[in-house]
């Protein structure tokens, strides 16, 4: 019986784990408005109410790549970040974020899915995997402009910004995490994140094309002038 069970186990996680697959390249290939549980059953040669066996609702299973596009990201920028000492934040920022472009050259479905087209009519929980994995992103990036604030604030004197200038929910969170960073190290994080994720995105999106025939040397560059904006060394 033990067998037989194990058995059922292992063949519903290879077909899940085939789902996840088939609906990251129709991403990749058509958009997020690509993502169909029939397009998927066709695919495998399955009906549409086999495979609600395994997700209900297509937000279910939209939700569930999410959880494991952000996890399998957040893990690689955690881990980058984390072997590079804590007294060396130039360094941190560095890592975290070529990691990420690394991770997303070789994941562009999943980049996409996470920070590009919204899916239509798609609306994410409000708790689970995947908003957990959120806001593991958002501390990390906020952990990394905490740590360079000491250097940093004395050049962030430009737009003053205050709390109620930020999400509430996003506010809560960093106040809970960082008590003792002003609205301008969140504002920091925040342009952080513009300047790792924007050059990114023109690359996944193709945007770059020949015209950056090293684009892993353009994007280093990047962020060894970001860090040495914030009057750190890398």
């Amino acid at each position: 019986m033990v067998e037989v069970r194990n058995r059922r186990e292992r063949l519903r996680e290879e077909a899940t784990a085939e789902i996840k697959a088939i609906a990251l390249r129709l991403l990749a290939d058509g958009g997020p408005d690509a993502i169909s549980l029939r397009a998927i059953a066709r695919e495998m040669g399955m009906t549409a109410g086999a495979l609600y066996g395994y997700f209900p609702a297509r937000d279910d299973l939209i939700t569930t790549l999410i959880a494991d596009v952000y996890t399998s990201l957040v893990d690689r920028a955690e881990a980058a970040r984390d072997a590079v000492p804590e007294a060396d934040p130039a360094g941190r920022i560095v890592a975290w974020g070529e990691t990420v472009r690394e991770w997303a050259v070789a994941n562009p479905a999943g980049f996409k899915l996470i920070y590009g087209d919204p899916v239509l009519g798609y609306q994410p929980p409000s708790e689970g995997p995947a908003r957990e994995a959120e806001l593991r992103a958002c501390s990390g990036l906020v952990g990394l402009a905490a740590a360079a604030w000491p250097h940093a604030a004395a050049s962030q004197t430009i737009g003053a910004p205050a709390w109620p200038d930020f999400d509430p929910a996003l506010v809560d969170h960093v106040r809970g995490e960082f008590p003792d960073l002003p609205p301008a190290g969140l504002a920091l994080a925040l342009r952080m994140w513009g300047r790792m994720h924007g050059l990114l995105a023109l690359e996944i999106y193709g945007h770059l094309g020949p015209r950056a025939q090293q684009p892993d040397k353009l994007y280093r560059a990047e962020m060894l002038d970001l860090v040495r904006s914030l009057g750190l060394r890398e």
